[in-house]
């Protein structure tokens, strides 16, 4: 007589925790060094900044910074930094949405070309708009004449900073574009919006945060341009003159107080800017998941 063995399963043998591998060293070591590095290259130097300011008394300080040529330095950097950034959200959504929506010839010759002014030199730039821009230039030679004048007054102030501020918009709008779900359109079009509607009602909710942050960050990037503006400004004081010159002139001058005073507040303001633009980011994550 035989006798049936009963085969009892077995449970599966629990996996080996397997310590994770990182491909760079444990965090204390990275940590360190990245405290480290942002202390020599950024918090050192900034900090010898503030301590120079804090050492002023608040008299000294606010007659640094309330002169009326520092104030009308002031007034043309935000000022033409504004309009320059208004300028370019425009200008900047228009060229990303021809980038992602259209199919034509060179059009990678365009999309290298929108990062010209990250790789140009600021000097150079700011030579070819005079160039071009001045009384004898290839355009200022028409303009001049008709009573439009570019070169050395405000204006070409903001035409230098739309120059070197439009890559960050198209490149912050770009990729949303290109997220965007196409699906969305073509339902908001079977249900008869029309184009203004399908652009205003599901397009533009969704790169909001993008031109936000492209905004934002041409702003900061053009309140402190010192290179394309120098040549094309005319530098003449009360009229044509950006913060950065008046610090250079005021360091010329060895006026060493002055320049930290006129600095720091340079410094406050790109922090608060800098605070805008991971405010809007944070936004845009949480209202879009990520697209940022």
């Amino acid at each position: 007589m035989t006798t049936a063995t009963l085969a009892v399963p077995q449970a599966p043998a629990a996996p080996r925790r397997r310590s994770a591998r990182r491909v760079l060293p444990g965090f204390n070591l990275t940590l360190g060094y990245t405290l480290l590095y942002l202390s020599l290259i950024v918090l050192i130097p900034l900090s010898a900044l503030v301590i120079h300011t804090l050492s002023m008394s608040w008299a000294e300080f606010w007659a640094a910074v309330s002169a009326p040529r520092v104030l009308a330095s002031f007034r043309l950097s935000f000022g033409a930094s504004l309009i320059a950034a208004c300028v370019n959200v425009v200008a900047g959504l228009l060229v990303a949405w021809v980038l992602v929506r259209y199919q034509f010839p060179g059009k990678k010759i365009v999309d290298a070309l929108v990062d010209l002014p990250f790789a140009l030199p600021t000097a150079v730039a700011g030579i070819a708009l005079t160039a071009i821009l001045a009384g004898n230039g290839w355009l200022g030679q028409w303009l001049e004449p008709r009573g439009i004048q570019i070169a050395f007054q405000p204006a070409g102030v903001v035409v230098a900073l739309i120059f070197i501020g439009l890559p960050f918009v198209v490149r912050t709008v770009q990729p949303v574009l290109q997220d965007t779900e196409r699906e969305l359109e073509e339902a908001a079009a079977c249900l008869g919006a029309t184009r203004w509607q399908t652009f205003w009602r599901v397009i533009f909710p969704a790169i909001a945060p993008a031109l936000l942050t492209g905004f934002a960050m041409a702003f900061a990037r053009a309140v402190g341009e010192y290179g394309s503006v120098i040549f094309i400004a005319g530098n003449m004081p009360m009229v044509s003159e950006i913060v950065p010159l008046v610090i250079i002139g005021k360091l010329e001058q060895y006026d060493f107080a002055g320049a930290t005073a006129v600095a720091s507040v340079m410094l406050l303001a790109s922090f608060i800017l800098l605070l805008i633009i991971n405010a809007l980011q944070a936004w845009g994550r949480r209202r879009y998941g990520g697209a940022l």
